[in-house]
């Protein structure tokens, strides 16, 4: 359908490709992947003729046609309903409508045959394409990807740039090109739209690439990952598990390959170093040397997906209660977001809140943060230190700033050395350290961001969709950083892989109140999946906790029995805290330097480590006991 022969694109001085080539055929679901600036969205440009290749080619067959969702819509405005908008995938079929209402008025005063002859094929025309089914297909479509029945004859002017690049979705979709391209396109969906997107491309006809940092989403969709590395367009066959497999497998080969060719390098180089000199066997070493210059040099593997090793520190831990909300309601208007909602955050508590778009994700995590008026009480706990990272962050960072001055002016007071190795962590490398913020892309502008959050030495994060505009790798790095985050955070985030990674507390807004599942967002979705279909489950530690409900008849009464073993259970919460303090304190004392030279005193404090750990076992078997009970 569409192949790429010898493609060169060079960017000034910056090779993007050099000889890469590609075949896509009618039935590919391609998976396009790379680093952040190796030219994925530039290679989707060229196939549909933005940009022109320095060299090489790009051949397409004649019925073929392209489809490009990119986020150069973001800025399309429209007065037309968004209905209407997204039914412009039917041109031709509104055309020939247009012209059958034209007629059917001209015969209220002229009927002649040709006219009626004319009218019968037009219908004809119209019914082969389906044209009066054209407005229920485009609602179906909107409606799947969040919109409401009330939002379709709203103009596409009076929605925001996500909004309105859904409503452009929607009219590639209904367009059904041969070629369906997709630049990040769930950084602008919810879970509920994510979702249904994925079931509609896996029903797609055609072919389409998809650009995504979503894994998940990617292992769903995709039966072929092209990743853009070394200049080239290395293909693999499978989802992006399969493709990790096989990279590691290649990986492997090439290291052995690399490792193989270095040693023999080394033998030449010391066979020419020892020989050179002497008559008898300069003609060989002239032809090693000769041999080393025209060898095709393996390169070393590059592994992107490095561990990082960091230690994201603060200076105040704080209180075991961070927030605590009491009766809140929030308005807009007519729009009603909560209503006397209750929501309990305590310290180490990593929460995810997740749900559709408009429901008030960002409104909630605003008014914890306290930049949102509202009624009811938010109580912030002891020495709780709040930060709060939203895209808008990338727009607070100062353009004339190279990257480690911005750093430094984030009032952290680590050293240049200590702020260089977080950036390392970021993929800011040497002088990259030293760039302009006005020079950076999207993503590495996030990487910043992030970066700045991090180090802030708050003990309570706030995060709203942290994974925008990040590549794989990217993810992969704040994942780990925020598994290896000792505080307290809050996150709003479409990505289920991210989440499945990070959360150990769900928070979804229902009914205007707040509800709470205690487990990782796997084990939450096997349990909102069962609870859809009416099947009785157990959560991960007994059942779904909810927040109390206003009306006191859906609280669930205790009986007195069941009441003692709750007391207990709470006596064994305050316990299993306590424990966890004396244990954390001793291990300070342990990695103490005094302790190291104070063989008796290490003893002595090893001795009581040991058993303050075995009496937290008992004490969290005792509580599982109970809990199982409850």
């Amino acid at each position: 359908m569409i192949s790429i022969n010898n493609l060169s694109y060079f960017l000034g001085d910056r090779i993007l490709y050099e000889d890469a080539s590609l075949f896509i055929t009618p039935k590919d679901r391609i998976g396009l992947i790379g680093l952040n600036g190796t030219g994925k969205s530039t290679l989707l440009k060229m196939l549909v003729g933005e940009v022109t290749p320095t060299k090489g080619e790009i051949s397409k067959s004649k019925e073929s046609t392209i489809g490009f969702l990119n986020q150069d819509l973001l800025s399309y405005q429209s007065d037309e309903p968004i209905v209407d908008v997204a039914m412009q995938a039917f041109q031709e079929t509104i055309k020939i409508g247009h012209e059958i209402d034209h007629i059917l008025k001209k015969m209220e005063t002229d009927y002649t045959d040709d006219l009626v002859d004319k009218l019968a094929k037009l219908q004809d025309r119209f019914q082969t394409l389906d044209g009066y089914s054209i407005k229920a297909k485009a609602e179906e479509i909107l409606e799947g990807i969040g919109f409401t029945t009330e939002d379709l004859e709203r103009p596409l002017r009076e929605f925001s740039g996500g909004w309105r690049m859904r409503v452009m979705l929607a009219k590639l979709l209904l367009e059904k090109p041969s070629l369906l391209m997709l630049d990040e396109p769930t950084n602008h969906l919810d879970l509920p739209s994510i979702k249904w997107i994925e079931n509609y491309l896996q029903n797609y006809e055609g072919a389409y690439i998809i650009v995504s940092h979503d894994r998940r989403f990617l292992n769903s969709c995709v039966n072929k990952v092209v990743e853009v590395s070394g200049y080239q367009l290395n293909v693999y066959a499978g989802n992006y598990d399969k493709y990790i497999e096989e990279k590691e497998l290649r990986n492997e080969i090439q290291q052995n390959a690399y490792e193989n060719q270095q040693q023999k390098i080394r033998q030449t180089e010391r066979f020419i170093e020892r020989f050179k000199a002497k008559a008898s066997k300069a003609k060989q070493a002239q032809s090693r040397m000769k041999q080393l210059e025209k060898m095709e040099r393996i390169d070393a593997v590059v592994d992107d997906n490095s561990q990082i090793n960091f230690k994201f520190n603060f200076s105040t831990k704080s209180g075991r209660h961070v927030k605590k909300l009491t009766d809140i309601s929030k308005s807009y208007g007519d729009l009603k977001i909560l209503e006397h909602a209750n929501g309990h955050i305590e310290r180490g508590d990593k929460v995810a809140l997740i749900g559709a778009n408009g429901k008030g994700k960002s409104t909630l995590l605003r008014i914890i943060a306290g930049t949102e008026k509202h009624e009811g009480k938010v109580e912030e706990g002891h020495n709780v230190i709040p930060t709060f990272f939203a895209q808008h962050q990338l727009e607070a960072l100062r353009i004339e700033n190279e990257i480690i001055e911005e750093l430094k002016q984030a009032g952290s007071k680590k050293t240049e050395m200590e702020l260089r190795g977080v950036l390392g962590c970021f993929l800011f490398t040497d002088d990259d350290v030293f760039k302009k913020i006005k020079v950076l892309s999207g993503g590495e502008k996030s990487r910043v961001a992030l970066a700045k959050t991090l180090i802030s030495e708050a003990n309570f994060l706030l995060l709203d969709e942290p994974t925008n505009h990040l590549d794989i790798l990217s993810v992969n790095i704040l994942i780990q950083a925020l598994q290896q985050y000792e505080g307290t955070l809050l996150l709003v985030s479409h990505d289920r892989d991210f989440l499945s990674q990070v959360a150990t507390k769900i928070w979804w807004i229902e009914d205007h109140e707040i509800k709470e599942y205690p487990g990782t967002y796997d084990e939450f979705e096997w349990w909102w999946d069962n609870k859809k279909e009416k099947k009785p489950v157990a959560a991960s530690n007994g059942s779904a906790r909810e927040k109390p409900a206003k009306d006191k008849a859906e609280k669930p009464r205790l009986n007195e029995p069941e009441k003692e073993i709750q007391k207990e259970i709470d006596q064994l919460e305050e316990k299993i805290l306590k424990l966890e303090e004396e244990i954390e304190k001793l291990e300070k004392e342990l990695a103490a330097p005094e302790t190291f030279s104070d063989t008796a005193k290490a003893e002595k404090i090893n001795n009581r480590y040991q058993s303050k750990k075995s009496e937290l076992d008992r004490v969290n078997e005792q509580w599982e006991k109970l809990v199982d009970k409850v």
